[in-house]
């Protein structure tokens, strides 16, 4: 009996599971709670050692935080599963604590089978949604591929066969009048323009170079670009592996700061932009910084862009944060966490 140790008899009727374990890893004795619990006798417990009656794929974990418990590290809050005499798996939280000068281990646990269960079962749902998700904008970057090839192989193809044309049209102009001329040197310049612009175009909807130059050298590319345009001074910078980020995040990550970019065009504070990936342990940051004041944190202000990026962040289970500092600048900062299956490590 635990009384038979010293300790009160309340621990005889708490429906907290209580026992006593030696050092061997047997235990000494339990409370009714535990031979309720796991549908054993007091007899029958103390027989095996405690690993026999656990659920094997929580053996190793459970013994690996006992050899700290016996250091003297104090247990709180651990939770592993067990198998009752029925079959059943039920999981148990546990606080323990090392009584070194009696060589035995004092354990209380609550039984949270049916919390472990709701929180399975959102995890479940988390993944489903999750995976629709990426199916969805899988499905919507495959029609951006196709449209943005549409344009790119057929559309500035035909206007560089027209572009051909013309010039082989003033090739002949030797009678042509210089109003003809003229017209025809015009037309091949719009046909240039217009082919820069749907390779623009084709590049916003569906940025091939991501994939075969990789991120980084996308979003130099997308920065130099910006600031050529615009004239707004904008570079790129990283501290972080790339090969670390899975094809969808590099995706989501380009697409945010195409959007900020964006968003800073419908102001006119904007001045210096630095967008940066740092790989700081546990997280991947993307930071996208104006020293001016090229955001608003005021929602009413906002067109669509900045909840285009928290819709974008959101389905990747990023935090963002937009933030305009008291020093006139501004940022957008997007961190994912690298052990939520959302980069390879």
């Amino acid at each position: 009996m635990i009384k038979d140790f010293g300790f009160p008899d309340y621990f005889e009727l708490t429906p907290d599971l209580v026992w006593i374990a030696g050092k061997d890893g047997f235990l000494k004795t339990a409370n009714p709670a535990v031979c309720k619990k796991l549908e054993y006798s007091i007899e029958e417990l103390l027989s095996k050692p405690i690993i026999n009656f656990m659920h094997p794929d929580d053996i190793e974990i459970t013994l690996s935080n006992r050899s700290n418990l016996l250091q003297g590290e104090i247990l709180h809050n651990f939770s592993n599963r067990y198998i009752t005499k029925s079959g059943n798996i039920i999981w148990l939280e546990w606080t323990s604590v090392y009584l070194s000068d009696r060589e035995i281990v004092l354990a209380i646990a609550k039984d949270i089978t049916a919390r472990k269960k709701i929180e399975i079962e959102a995890e479940a749902q988390y993944i489903k949604y999750k995976g629709l998700t990426s199916h969805f904008k899988n499905l919507m970057e495959n029609d951006r591929k196709y449209f943005a090839y549409e344009l790119h192989e057929e559309l500035a193809q035909l206007l560089a066969v027209v572009n051909m044309e013309v010039g082989w049209l003033n090739m002949q102009s030797a009678d042509f009048s210089d109003a003809v001329k003229t017209k025809l040197e015009h037309t091949s310049v719009v046909c240039r323009l217009m082919i820069k612009t749907i390779q623009k175009l084709a590049f916003a909807i569906s940025p091939q170079m991501l994939d075969e130059c990789g991120l980084n050298t996308t979003l130099e590319w997308l920065c130099s670009e910006f600031s050529a345009l615009h004239g707004i001074e904008c570079s790129f910078s990283y501290d972080y592996h790339e090969h670390i980020l899975t094809p969808e995040i590099k995706l989501d990550f380009f697409r945010i700061c195409q959007s900020a970019l964006a968003d800073i065009l419908n102001h006119e504070q904007a001045e210096k932009i630095q967008v940066t990936i740092k790989d700081t342990g546990t997280e991947i940051e993307l930071l996208i910084y104006d020293s001016g004041n090229g955001f608003k944190t005021d929602m009413a202000k906002q067109v669509n862009g900045f909840k285009v990026i928290q819709e974008r962040a959101n389905s990747i289970n990023g935090k963002i944060t937009l933030q305009n500092n008291s020093n006139h600048s501004s940022f957008v900062s997007l961190v994912i966490q690298k052990k939520e299956h959302l980069v390879n490590t």
